[in-house]
């Protein structure tokens, strides 16, 4: 098994400056060859208080990470949208419970430190038109806005209309957009009703 100096890998791992790392980078960051060894110098690093776990394979440097990244890194490859990034934006002022994502994998849930992180499907040819904001993915106002509509228009999503303030959103880029995706009538129709309730 390999010898270590833990307050020197320590520093090189924070020297690294990477907040959110998988079992693989902390062993090319650190150079480790020894999967023992790395399995040791993790656990160290955990019982020290220099990363946290999010799951497994997966750590964070303890203290560091918005809410948003952490999203992006739970469950690959997926954007924070949905009623999350409506809130960003102003769309919706109610703070949602969960933080939401969309995801070209299958639908799940997962929580961390007391978090909960949702995941909802997207079709491929839907998935994108985000933006990053400080490290993590976002969809862009009007993206979030469709994602919502369609998860909605699927029977997925619930909407309350009257809580969008549609001021937010750049009407002419969002009816690009669904011109662009090809947006069902159902999707239409639920735009629609928007505008409606909040002219």
């Amino acid at each position: 098994m390999e010898r270590y100096n833990l307050s020197l890998l320590t520093k090189r791992l924070l020297e690294s400056k990477l907040v959110l790392m998988g079992k693989e980078t902390v062993k090319d960051l650190l150079e480790i060859k020894n999967e023992r060894t790395l399995y040791r110098v993790i656990n160290d690093f955990v019982d020290s208080g220099v990363l946290v776990k999010v799951e497994r394979g997966k750590y964070r440097v303890a203290g560091k990470g918005s809410t948003f990244e952490t999203a992006n890194f739970l469950y690959e490859p997926s954007y924070v949208s949905l009623e999350t990034a409506l809130n960003y934006w102003g769309i919706l002022s109610q703070f949602p419970l969960e933080t939401t994502s969309v995801t070209t994998k299958k639908t799940v849930k997962k929580e961390f430190e007391g978090r909960v992180y949702s995941y909802s499907q997207m079709a491929v040819k839907y998935f994108g038109m985000y933006v990053k904001i400080d490290e993590a993915l976002v969809a862009t106002a009007e993206k979030a806005l469709f994602d919502q509509l369609y998860l909605a228009s699927k029977g997925i999503k619930n909407i309350n209309f009257d809580e969008y303030d549609m001021t937010k959103i750049d009407r002419k880029v969002f009816e690009a957009m669904t011109k662009e995706l090809k947006a069902s009538k159902k999707m239409m129709d639920l735009y629609l009703k928007i505008k409606k309730e909040d002219a």
